[in-house]
């Protein structure tokens, strides 16, 4: 029985991880990877804005 107690926790880390990389791989493109891009397009223009500021005050 030793060895069923042994291999019980790899086979479950192994199973999560699928489930986890299956997640990942269905959650790339379609209408989700338009919000993402969204998303970071906004992010990276509100950091550029604040940098450009920080530019003109310092100068």
């Amino acid at each position: 029985m030793d060895y069923v107690s042994a291999l019980v926790p790899p086979v479950v880390m192994a199973v999560f991880f699928i489930g986890v990389i299956r997640v990942i791989v269905k959650t790339q493109g379609g209408a989700n990877k338009a919000k993402e891009d969204a998303a970071v397009d906004a992010v990276l223009a509100r950091t550029e804005g604040v940098r450009q500021e920080t530019a003109k005050t310092d100068g």
